[in-house]
């Protein structure tokens, strides 16, 4: 008889993944449905980065390369680190595995001891909460509110800190909300954390280019240079240069951490993928011209789906400032009947009754530690987020 073991039970699988895999499912059955709950770009790949590829491929660039990452993508990183934000880091402190869950997996696993607690701000990316569990780890919630932009404040930091802390993560721009913070922001955040040298700071950057308007990204170490012996700088490739399949997510930090972390690799994924690396290489030292015209096309569709989310009755969506996700409210709609006569008693409830009234696939915002809420990618045409938003605003009308 099977027996999960107990460290796998502290953990549920990811939302997102489940319900984009339930509306594949259910357009499969021929079912007209729109999927708004995978976080990937719908760009193509540059093609510069495929021909780099393909050129490895013919090359005989296929087999095991170091464990946590070629020297040339290791170089590119470096490189891309001084360049874009001005972090001096050498070859031996960078980190690349196969995505950004491996990424933090690895150093979790390499630095938790039971007893030993994380501060995630909510709302948070899935995998942040389970990752912690499955490490041995205690997830500590640090919460944040609409009023609060989704932001996390020095008083809320400080307030979830306690002698056990040994790590605070933080997202910006945020998955689900895509928040980001201020360079006066960090700051705040920072001068806690001074106050504590034993928190380490995970950040991660993944939505780093994907930010609207005058607003500057700014990670953490540039705001305070004295955290960086304690500080793990994550990104990847996926989000900026459509390259979710390809599973190269990386990290710069301190070099004990990031020994630990290949040490991790070792016995478990190995090497990530050696055409993806090469790949990864071409996207970072390769043109990067195309990316401020994407985000000013997911700028775009946020002003569409926050202007046509706003006013359907009931649901307030704050206009976030990076990403491709908003994070709307439906709080003023718990309580009453949906059109299938079932009451709304949660964002579960609510997510569920869209998809099958409407044919609408979102994420419940339980599942990222704040409800009542849902998320929304938008990472797909006007077209579709039109149709989107007209079902999810005759949903709502008929709600009683």
């Amino acid at each position: 008889m099977f027996r999960e073991s107990d460290a796998l039970a502290r953990v549920k699988p990811s939302a997102t993944l489940a319900a984009d895999a339930k509306a594949r499912e259910l357009k499969a059955q021929g079912k007209n449905v729109i999927g708004l709950a995978a976080g990937e770009p719908d760009f193509d790949t540059p093609d510069n980065i495929k021909e780099a590829a393909i050129k490895a491929i013919r090359e005989g660039k296929t087999k095991y390369t170091n464990v946590d990452g070629i020297p040339e993508l290791k170089d590119a990183i470096v490189a891309k680190f001084q360049r874009e934000n001005q972090l001096t880091y050498k070859a031996s402190q960078v980190n690349v595995s196969p995505g950004g869950k491996p990424v933090i997996w690895n150093a979790m696993i390499s630095t938790l001891n039971a007893g030993d607690e994380v501060v995630i701000p909510t709302p948070y990316w899935v995998s942040y909460w389970d990752i912690v569990l499955l490490a041995g780890g205690q997830p500590v919630a640090a919460p944040t509110s609409v009023a609060s932009g989704f932001k996390l404040d020095a008083a809320g930091l400080e307030a979830a800190i306690t002698p056990r802390t040994r790590w605070v993560f933080l997202n910006s721009p945020s998955n689900p909300s895509g928040a980001a913070y201020t360079r006066a922001e960090l700051r705040a955040l920072a001068d806690v954390l001074l106050r504590h040298p034993q928190v380490w700071v995970l950040t991660d950057d993944m939505y780093e280019h994907l930010v609207f308007g005058d607003f500057e990204f700014t990670t953490i170490l540039q705001v305070e240079p004295a955290l960086y012996d304690r500080t793990l700088t994550m990104n990847g490739v996926s989000k900026a240069y459509a390259m979710t399949g390809w599973r190269i997510g990386y990290a710069a930090g301190p070099e004990a951490l990031i020994k630990s972390m290949a040490k991790v690799m070792s016995q478990t994924t190995s090497n990530p993928s050696s055409i993806s690396q090469w790949a990864a290489v071409e996207a970072l030292n390769g043109p990067q011209d195309f990316i401020k015209p994407n985000a000013r096309l997911f700028e775009g569709r946020r002003d569409l789906v926050v202007s046509m989310l706003n006013q359907a009755q009931g649901i307030n969506c704050p206009t976030p400032e990076g990403a491709f996700y908003v994070y709307p409210s439906v709080e003023a709609l718990i309580g009453k009947t949906a059109p299938s006569g079932k009451v709304i008693t949660s964002d579960a409830d609510f997510c569920v009754e869209l998809l099958e009234t409407e044919g609408v696939a979102v994420v419940l915002g339980a599942a990222f530690g704040l409800s009542p809420h849902f998320r929304i990618s938008y990472a797909t045409s006007n077209a579709v987020l039109e149709d989107a938003c007209q079902r999810i605003q005759r949903f709502c009308a008929n709600v009683k």
